[in-house]
């Protein structure tokens, strides 16, 4: 190419770059003013949007500012170093609490000391991982591997020492009997459950108790004989004291 090929490619170029810059003069003026009549128009344009049913999504803030989590579990040593976990449906970060979780169907799996498992079930509960705290509430449910089964509505769960209460009514069954009371304590490790209140125990599992059986009757014979000894034994009644006027030979001299 040329020089005067040259210089007309750049003059062309340079008009076309003229003319975009003097097109993005008049846009931009307009897009803004157009902005402006929409913002100030908005009002009245929404109730006619959502009458031919355009509905726009309305954003909750309140879900944007928590952190939720499906199928959380959660795991831990206790102050013996025996592992527990806390599992749920939904686990919802409390706002401004990072230790606070507010959980949907937990389920917790403890050891206690005898190395059995038991697991509690509730509908709801909270729990403070920092704290190793679990409340929970709405059918709660405590199940341990013997096929113990208790019942209550509120629980809270201590996972540094293995320790659970409960204020609330509470029922029991298992393979030694029922049980119900006003409120419960887990102590022990798991070993001891102490029932407050007004408490009933029902235990069964025992085998009923028989009477103890008669002794032989004796031979003839030797019933004949002990009946003798025994008659010959018995001793014979005191003769009443004589009066000191009457006689020695017992007969009036007259």
């Amino acid at each position: 190419m040329n020089a005067a090929g040259r210089s007309l490619a750049g003059a062309l170029s340079r008009d076309r770059y003229s003319r975009r810059v003097a097109l993005l003069r008049l846009l931009l003026p307009a897009l803004g003013v157009a902005l402006l009549l929409l913002v100030a128009a908005w009002p009245r344009l929404r109730p006619l949007i959502e009458s031919v049913g355009l509905r726009f999504p309305a954003i909750d803030l309140r879900a944007a500012r928590e952190l939720t989590m499906v199928d959380p579990r959660y795991s831990g040593l206790d102050r013996r170093n025996r592992p527990y976990t806390v599992t749920a449906a939904v686990a919802r970060q409390i706002p401004d609490r990072n230790d606070l979780l507010a959980l949907k169907r937990p389920k917790a799996h403890m050891m206690m000391a005898h190395g059995d498992p038991v697991v509690i079930t509730a509908a709801s509960g909270m729990y403070q991982s920092q704290a190793q705290l679990l409340d929970l509430s709405g059918g709660v449910d405590l199940l341990r591997r013997d096929g113990t089964h208790f019942q209550t509505s509120t629980a809270h769960v201590n996972f540094a020492d293995n320790t659970a209460d409960g204020h609330d009514r509470v029922v029991g069954h298992g393979p030694q009997g029922d049980v119900t009371g006003q409120g419960f304590r887990i102590r022990d490790k798991g070993n001891t459950v102490i029932f407050t209140g007004t408490s009933t125990l029902f235990l069964r599992g025992g085998k009923p108790t028989r009477p103890a059986p008669m002794p032989p009757a004796l031979p003839p014979a030797l019933a004949r004989t002990a009946a003798a000894i025994e008659a010959a034994a018995v001793p014979r009644p005191e003769e009443k004291p004589r009066s000191p006027d009457s006689p020695v030979g017992g007969t009036d001299p007259r």
